[in-house]
Formats: structure tokens, sequence, C-alpha cells
């Protein structure tokens, strides 16, 4: 409701809407706190053309960040980007949150998922969920599991294939292996239960602001493969997840945790806890009483 009847608006998104109600609430003296969990760095390496449209979509987003009276971001490296814009409003890290409750382990949903995908008994299985985007780390999903044909590898996630690259499109369609599947988007029981019921969750991504996916796998309890990327700086190290820099590593973690060489999933679990929805809200509570006090 853009003249709505507020003391504080938290603007979510960075779409049409939400720049007519950042301006709409500035001109009225309303505060406003933008979240920052889109970069320009992230919107590159995903739909057509969005190499070519980055650098005029980050001086959008660095407007309306400069226009609000405080941002919110997930991590301090999303926060260090942003400030890289020439961005000079007050900026808090804090993150995603999750809900540690929803992704306890559940002999049901493990029991959902293993039959929507008619998995056998002794059967290893590798997630990833994500968009179908280069950024994501999807060829290098799929090369992984060219070298581990013995293994499951199933791509939680989907997106209008059209507009995708071709190069992307042909590999969710056709070029990749058979031990490889994209089944699409899943929700639910089916998505909790391959988080908690399958032997490794493996992360390629090359970009993220923080990573919600990898909080859900964490609190999970489940072993996470990701790619040693700078928004995990300060919360996710070697002690509590396996972090690699290309295929050969992936390979060899993947195969460590599938033998049962390393487990850091106590660990990770720690890195969830810190993050916990219930944590987060005490936070964004702090951040209001900031912002309407300024």
């Amino acid at each position: 409701d853009i003249l709505g009847d507020y003391d504080v608006v938290h603007i979510n998104t960075y779409g049409p809407r939400s720049f007519l109600l950042l301006h709409a609430a500035k001109r009225r003296g309303k505060k406003v706190i933008m979240h920052g969990h889109s970069t320009r760095e992230d919107f590159e390496n995903s739909f057509i053309g969005s190499n070519f449209f980055a650098p005029l979509f980050g001086k959008y987003l660095a407007h309306m960040y400069q226009k609000a009276d405080y941002v919110i971001t997930p991590s301090e490296y999303s926060k260090h980007l942003i400030q890289s814009y020439g961005v000079t409003t007050p900026i808090i890290a804090v993150s995603n949150g999750i809900d540690l409750e929803k992704y306890k382990k559940d002999p049901k949903k493990e029991e959902v998922f293993r039959k929507h995908f008619k998995i056998e008994e002794g059967q290893k299985v590798v997630i990833c969920a994500g968009l179908y985007f280069k950024r994501k780390g999807i060829e290098d999903f799929v090369e992984v599991a060219r070298r581990m044909p013995d293994v499951r590898f199933i791509w939680l996630g989907s997106i209008n294939k059209w507009i995708i690259p071709r190069k992307i499109r042909r590999i969710v369609e056709k070029d990749h292996p058979s031990n490889v599947e994209f089944p699409g988007y899943f929700k639910g029981a089916v998505f909790q239960g391959a988080m908690t019921g399958s032997d490794a969750f493996f992360f390629p991504s090359y970009e993220e602001t923080e990573g919600i996916v990898v909080l859900e796998a964490l609190a999970s309890h489940q072993h996470t493969v990701l790619r040693d990327i700078p928004v995990y700086n300060g919360w996710i190290d070697e002690t509590s997840s396996e972090l690699c820099h290309n295929v050969d590593e992936f390979v060899d973690s993947l195969n460590k945790v599938l033998n049962g060489q390393v487990d850091k999933r106590e660990a990770g679990y720690k890195v969830a806890e810190s993050r916990s929805i219930d944590l987060v809200a005490y936070q964004l509570v702090e951040a209001y009483q900031t912002v309407l006090e300024m």
C-alpha cells in the first residue's frame, strides 16, 4: 500500500513498484530500509543479456540503496559490494536466517523424496538447488557428475528455459550424462526430504549474496561441498564444509564424503544455529529501532 500509514517501510525487491514506494515514502518523510540482497555481480551470468545490462542494473540498485535511510544486506561480502558502488547509506549485515525446525530430519519426508525419485537402497544421491544459471555452476555440476557415473546427481530448481543462454538450455535439455537429472522446482516434503535424505549437497555457485540453500543444507545436518568464494568468509570454513576451487577438487571432496572419510555435519549445523530465524528477528527489530531514531 504505497499511501498506507506506517512508520518505517522495509523494501525487499527492486522492481518498479518498489521504486515508486521508495520515492513516495521519502516524499512523505517516512523512514525507508532497502534490503540489499541484489547486486550487480549477482545479476551477471544469469539471464540472456544479463552481462550487457549488468552495469545499468548496478546503477539502478545503487540509486535505490543510496536513496534509502538504511540498507540491510545478508552478508559482509554483499555489504562490501554495495559500498563499492559508491553507496554511503548506513549498511548492516543481517543473515536471511533459517528456520531450524523446518529442516529437522524427518523419516516421512525422506520417504516422500525417495519414492518420488525412485531411489534404490544403497544408491548414492547428490543434490543441488538453484535456478538454471551459469553463475550457479551448472556446467561444473554436470562435469563432476560425468566423472562420477555411479552416483545420481539431482538439480532441484527451475526457470523458463527461453530466458537463459542457449548453451545452458542445451545442458539442461540434453547435454548431460544419464546420471544427471533436472526434474524442476520442488518445495515442502520432497525438497526437505531431499535435504536430509540425500548423501551430499553440492553447490558450485560462483556468486551469492549469502546462499539460502546453503543455510538450508547446513540446518538439515547435511554434508556440504561448496565452491570457495568470498561470500562465505567469516562464517563457513573448512571445519564446517568442503571448500573447493575446481572440478578435480569437487570430485575429490564428494568421494571423501560419500566414502565416509570426512564428516563436518555437526560443525555445519552450528553455523546454521548461529543464523537461526529467531536470532535474525531480534537483529531486524534492532535495525528498525535504529532507523526510527535517526
